[in-house]
């Protein structure tokens, strides 16, 4: 489940309720262009605005509407007593693996988290994928951590934030060294995608895949047709992000969540406003230009 191309949709709101119709269209988008898995309630599914009730009922939609492809829940929360409950509705609703990342308003520790992932990975029998996000949780994995996690029971897969250019093969290396065998390593960041996964990157765990599936799907059968002696299919690959660029560009200046907002609201996947109060899609100059990397990067036609 955690190789190839696992797609992160939206939860789009309608007022103060998660619209289940939109959700439902954006995950059967990812259904027929051939996703992996698909990965609901991450940082582009605002799980942490969401109640409980709310989350369940997402992972329901989502694994009805997925008709068999591996649906990957996000069990976040600020308490330890909450991620279980998470946990726990996660493996009733039909979910084939967790996403966990250490969320806190308070700075954790290093043993604190190793103390989050052994109480989940103690509660289920699912796979879990570690997810490395310093920019929204503040906490900053180590390797020698990403190793003691990723000896307990269970844990499946990394998550783990873009590289700088041209080093995606070094850290991935330094992340194998430090992990056992099996555990896959996965990319986020997109427009880092293409490079990690011509690195050997296991997985791409990607935003744009949750809004236009089939992009995305290309540059991973490039690209992964390239990590051996095809070059002309890596190049190919990396032309493929390239000509994404425009939208790559927005995700950094902005953040992909609502980047990917204001794309939803503006192709008509999703009705304007989307996203919880008081976050906001973009709106003046910001929206403006998304239209015109939309236009730019041909995913508006």
């Amino acid at each position: 489940m955690f190789t190839g191309l696992c797609a992160f949709p939206l939860t789009p709101l309608a007022g103060d309720d998660v619209d289940e119709t939109a959700l439902v269209r954006l995950v059967a988008r990812c259904v027929d262009a051939g996703v992996d898995s698909i990965g609901v309630l991450g940082s582009t599914g605002i799980y942490t605005y969401l109640l409980r009730g709310e989350r369940r009922k997402v992972v329901e939609a989502a694994v009805d509407a997925a008709q068999g492809t591996p649906v990957v829940a996000g069990v976040g929360a600020m308490r330890t007593r909450d991620v279980l409950g998470c946990v726990e509705d996660a493996q009733a609703a039909g979910a084939s693996g967790l996403l966990l990342a250490p969320v806190s308003y308070q700075r954790l520790s290093d043993d604190e988290v190793y103390r989050l992932y052994c109480d989940v990975s103690s509660a289920s029998d699912l796979p879990i994928a570690v997810y490395d996000n310093p920019a929204t949780t503040g906490f900053t994995f180590s390797d020698e951590l990403h190793g003691r996690i990723a000896e307990l029971p269970g844990i499946a897969s990394i998550k783990f934030p873009p590289p700088a250019p041209g080093l995606a093969a070094e850290r991935i290396a330094s992340l194998r060294a430090a992990v056992p065998e099996g555990v896959s390593l996965g990319i986020s960041g997109d427009w880092a995608a293409a490079e990690a996964l011509l690195a050997g990157c296991d997985i791409w765990y990607s935003v744009i895949a949750g809004l236009f599936p089939k992009a995305a799907r290309v540059i991973v059968d490039l690209a992964q047709t390239g990590q051996g002696d095809q070059a002309s299919h890596g190049r190919l690959a990396l032309e493929a992000s390239a000509a994404l660029e425009p939208v790559w560009s927005l995700f950094r200046t902005y953040g992909s969540l609502r980047v990917a907002a204001t794309m939803a609201e503006v192709l008509g996947f999703a009705e304007a406003p989307c996203l919880p109060r008081p976050l906001q899609s973009l709106h003046g100059e910001g929206r403006s230009r998304v239209e015109e990397a939309l236009r730019l990067s041909g995913l508006g036609a």
